[in-house]
């Protein structure tokens, strides 16, 4: 049995250990749209040098991005994702689908996605290869898998950056304050995975009480979750429609983790489909031809709606 203290192993856990950062989102989502070189990510994502110049050696040291010089004479180098960093792919497309169906529009990049494939502009589409369908938080059950186990936290000490994305010209800035919150995405995999009430999620978390408080406030603020009375000053927390649509996310992220940073023994999640009880193929495809989208398969444009909208 678990004891106190303790919080389930996961593989959101661990991908979120190396983005579950705002700061960092803001870089990986920079070198999505082509920034590369120091100066290029400082400008496109408001970053204070000496945060940018930390969170590039620690996306550099995970295995994100690697560095290479581009210039001897002086020195120069610039940052390029590696394959793992380009995994990130499809977690990104569904912040950014999030982003463009929940967040405020006013002021904010635009990305117009075209699929070489099909040769269309396209959604990003959260899909289950195995059947065809989107995938929708509520047709979907999970069981313990090999890897399921109990672990210290290990809570690192981090700052709050959530204003970081708010000074950030983003493409997604509301879904990046989220997810680039460890603990409020924490207690959403809580709540997703069953856990409503107060007293679950801190078991299940193992945050101090003062923070779990303090991210259900903000989640209820942002109208992710919202507080359900059961009687007798008892309390559950449920998501709410745009909380719902945060799953694939967390779905995506989950796939991540398990690709890098899986426990020897296997998953510790089994996701199947309710529809037939199939095992969940969890993929991002075209909206247009219903394809798996990768990164070489697809150009894009930036928009840049303040500009637009500058008076003359």
């Amino acid at each position: 049995m678990p004891t106190r203290n303790l919080i389930r192993t996961c593989s959101i856990w661990r991908a979120l250990e190396v983005v579950g950062d705002t700061s960092v989102l803001l870089i990986v989502q920079a070198a999505w749209i082509g920034a590369r070189r120091f100066d290029e990510f400082r400008t496109r994502t408001g970053l204070l040098q000496t945060l940018l110049s930390n969170r590039l050696k620690r996306l550099v040291a995970a295995g994100v991005f690697e560095k290479v010089i581009y210039s001897r004479s002086p020195p120069r180098f610039e940052y390029r994702l590696t394959g793992k960093g380009r995994d990130l792919y499809w977690p990104a497309l569904m912040m950014l689908r999030w982003e463009r169906r929940w967040a405020t529009p006013e002021g904010r990049l635009k990305l117009k996605l075209r699929h070489s494939i099909c040769g269309h502009v396209f959604e990003p589409v959260p899909t289950c290869l195995c059947c065809g369908d989107e995938i929708n938080a509520r047709q979907v059950d999970w069981t313990e898998g090999p890897g399921v186990g109990w672990m210290a936290p290990r809570y690192s000490r981090r700052r709050q950056q959530r204003s970081a994305a708010e000074a950030a010209s983003g493409l997604m800035v509301e879904v990046a304050q989220i997810t680039g919150d460890r603990w409020a995405s924490l207690v959403l995999r809580s709540i997703f995975t069953g856990r409503r009430r107060y007293d679950e999620i801190h078991r299940d978390t193992a945050m101090a009480t003062n923070i779990l408080s303090e991210r259900l406030s903000w989640l209820a603020a942002q109208g992710v979750i919202r507080a359900h009375e059961l009687g007798g000053r008892r309390f559950e927390y449920r998501l709410t429609e745009k909380g719902i649509d945060y799953y694939p996310v967390l779905l995506m992220l989950l796939q991540w983790g398990d690709k890098y940073y899986v426990s020897p023994e296997g998953p510790p999640l089994l996701l199947r489909h309710r529809a037939d009880g199939h095992d969940l193929e969890p993929a991002v495809t075209c909206s247009c031809c219903g394809q798996p989208v990768e990164p070489h398969q697809v150009t894009f444009e930036v928009i840049d709606v303040t500009a637009a909208v500058a008076p003359a």
